[in-house]
């Protein structure tokens, strides 16, 4: 079957946009043109769109459904509590599956408190403050490293129901954590690495750090 594509203008993004938020991708209601909650996820949609009718590139993220879980690994924090780049690195990709796939729960896993915040209460924080509804996303605060993030993310998605997940961590962190999830009992259908997405995804974070 050859594939379809479907270009996306502003206007139907926006569109798309407020649909995400109705579907649940949001907690409050549809917000206003300049709310940068809604730009973010608008500006997310539509380059997905452009960039899906663009000349081959490097491969997008494939939209999933509920029973798809998305689990973003942690990263140490700062003594203060506060996230490293590589961290909010990870969230921004997970982000972006996120609002492609809004119908997907999240799952944030990592544990190593810093000044009384674990990494997973981190994660969590920084999804809501985006836009993420709460009620999406499931946070696993014991971890203590990749081992124990494939166990208890596994152990976590038996009691959701998710049937597979999307494994979202940094490029050089992939091939164990990989190994680790599938010895873990985890049926992966997929991976995302910030450095596997096209740039132009990421632009609405700003620059990376």
């Amino acid at each position: 079957m050859p594939h379809t594509t479907i270009s996306l203008s502003r206007s139907c993004t926006r569109v798309l946009a407020g649909a995400a938020v109705a579907a649940g991708l949001l907690l409050t209601a549809p917000a206003a043109v300049g709310d940068p909650i809604l730009d973010t996820v608008a500006a997310v949609l539509e380059t997905f769109g452009a960039l899906d009718t663009s000349p081959p590139g490097p491969p997008l993220p494939v939209p999933r459904g509920p029973g798809t879980a998305i689990v973003v690994l942690g990263y140490g924090l700062e003594p203060d509590g506060h996230m490293r780049p590589e961290l909010v690195d990870r969230l921004e990709a997970g982000f972006v599956q996120a609002v492609i796939s809004p119908q997907s729960p999240v799952i944030v896993t990592g544990g190593n408190p810093r000044a009384g915040v674990t990494e997973a209460d981190a994660m969590a924080r920084w999804l809501i403050e985006r836009g993420i509804a709460p009620e999406r996303i499931h946070t696993e605060p014991a971890a203590t490293d990749t081992v124990e993030n494939a166990a208890n993310s596994a152990e976590l998605m038996r009691a959701m129901g998710s049937g597979d997940a999307v494994l979202v961590t940094s490029a050089d962190h992939m091939p164990r954590a990989t190994a680790l999830f599938t010895d873990a009992g985890v049926p992966l259908a997929g991976t995302l690495t910030p450095d596997g997405l096209p740039p132009l995804l990421l632009a609405p974070f700003g620059p990376r750090q």
